[in-house]
């Protein structure tokens, strides 16, 4: 094994992967690498699929008391958070994020446990009124073992949000981190292990999407999966599960807009570009990457979106900076296709369109305006700095242009109308609408979308149902 790799979690022990691999782990503010991380393959998977069986089969989280599981997730909360500055530090070196944004995230998955913690002995079943002589109620049962892919854009507080839910209700669980970006879920490993998890209860592992990823996926042991990533990807997990009859979550990505009134307040606007548009090199896939502005506000928008794009500090996470690096050169050269399909089709570069003279992988925040709707730039996900920006004369024009792509995850509205909100949030395809503000940052609140932005619901007490069935009792009796 190579000196100082971080090693998976398996069976309440980090290992090694097979024949000592490790994969380079790259800080993309330098394009240098700052961690060797050890490699799993099909043996380590099928190692940690057994201990998750046998886990799950001994009862030792399912037949517990629920206190018993409120306890360990109140724990792995507080061992959470004595990681999170040298977690944070090294998540912030591989993602790219700031080093701020990289310590919240500890600071997130702490909330979700504790959260979870919290519905441990709160999910109930009920009773069914058949009449004299019958009894019927249902019984809330864990589903087995779950397999939750998370994705490298927030790693640590998607994970916590996946894994604790499960755990609340009895499951085990095998976390596959993402290759990009495994070295925050090893502190979350070491978190867990350290709150005295049962063995097997939760491994983490670091595997290709192309080797050992498809032996989890297609495994017929594996009783439920979590997925958070590409369409794509989403697309071959749901066939694969679909040959094992195994339910599924899936948050597969979006292309959210936002819808300023004539009576928005611009200074909000520009806040939540700010924090969902150009954070983590706008790669959230809740992130807002179409604005859709009253015509009679629509020049003063891209005037203030100008000045933003002067004002916003660009370097590296450590730094805090505002414009942080893309996660790799990969994906800077897939958003460079994109403004190159916005150069071929002469949209209306407002500012940005290019790459800062700088090591790592930077790009510039991007504005188009006058973007047809029918623009690739306004129907495809980027995943990066770039925001198209649309002008609309009626309510009902907004709602055509919010509505107008396959995706559905997130929407926002500008107004201090209430009237006007309220009509526009009840149209609007979007499993969140935020108002005057863009995340809705809290645990309890549930997170998920329509069309191709998948299906199911992460976070709040919505999210305990992913993980339980209802079983039915019915007694007649003599």
């Amino acid at each position: 094994m190579t000196q100082g790799a971080y090693e998976n979690y398996v069976a309440g022990e980090f290992v090694t992967g097979e024949n000592d691999r490790t994969l380079e782990v790259e800080n993309p503010a330098t394009a240098e690498t700052v961690a060797l991380h050890a490699l799993a393959g099909a043996e380590t998977c099928a190692r940690a699929v057994e201990a998750g069986r046998a886990a799950f089969a001994s009862g030792v989280l399912s037949r517990a008391k629920p206190t018993v599981r409120m306890r360990l997730l109140f724990d792995i909360a507080a061992e959470l958070r004595k990681v999170k500055q040298e977690g944070g530090r090294m998540l912030c070196l591989e993602q790219g994020k700031s080093l701020k944004s990289a310590e919240d995230e500890f600071e997130k998955a702490a909330a979700a446990f504790e959260y979870y913690g919290g519905l441990a002995d709160k999910a109930e079943g009920r009773q069914i009124p058949l009449g004299d002589g019958m009894v019927d109620f249902t019984i809330l049962e864990p589903l087995g073992l779950s397999l939750q892919i998370v994705p490298w854009n927030f790693p640590v507080s998607i994970a916590a949000r996946s894994v604790a839910a499960a755990l609340a209700t009895g499951n085990s669980v095998i976390l596959k981190s993402p290759e990009i970006t495994p070295v925050g879920l090893h502190y979350m490993a070491r978190a867990i292990d350290a709150a005295g998890a049962p063995a097997g209860t939760v491994s983490v592992i670091c595997a290709t999407g192309g080797d050992a990823g498809r032996h989890l996926v297609t495994d017929p042991a594996i009783d439920q999966i979590t997925f958070t990533g590409s369409v794509a990807t989403g697309r071959w997990i749901l066939s694969a599960a679909a040959e094992n009859i195994v339910p599924t979550v899936m948050e597969l990505g979006g292309k959210s807009a936002g819808i300023a009134l004539d009576d928005a307040d611009m200074s909000k606007v520009m806040a939540a570009v700010r924090a969902s548009t150009i954070s983590n090199a706008g790669q959230i896939c809740s992130g807002m990457t179409r604005l859709i502005v009253h015509r009679s506000r629509y020049d003063e928008a891209l005037a203030e979106l100008g000045k933003l794009a002067e004002e916003i500090t660009v370097g590296p996470g450590m730094d805090n900076s505002v414009l942080t690096p893309l996660v790799s050169e990969t994906q800077r050269n897939r958003v460079q296709e994109y403004l190159s399909i916005g150069a071929n089709e002469k949209l209306d570069l407002v500012t940005g369109g290019g790459v800062p003279d700088r090591a790592g992988w930077f790009m510039d925040f991007t504005v188009y305006a006058d973007v047809p709707a029918t623009s690739r730039l306004a129907q495809e996900e980027i995943f990066g700095p770039v925001l198209v920006v649309m002008p609309f004369d009626t309510r009902e024009e907004a709602v055509e242009l919010a509505n107008g792509t396959q995706y559905g995850l997130a929407a926002g509205i500008f107004t201090d109308r209430l009237n006007d909100a309220l009509w526009l949030a009840q149209r609007l395809r979007a499993g969140q609408v935020y108002g005057n503000l863009w995340h809705a940052a809290s645990i309890a609140s549930p997170f998920g979308g329509f069309g191709r932005s998948g299906f199911g619901r992460e976070r709040g007490a919505e999210a305990v149902m992913n993980y339980a069935k209802s079983k039915n009792v019915c007694f007649a009796l003599s």
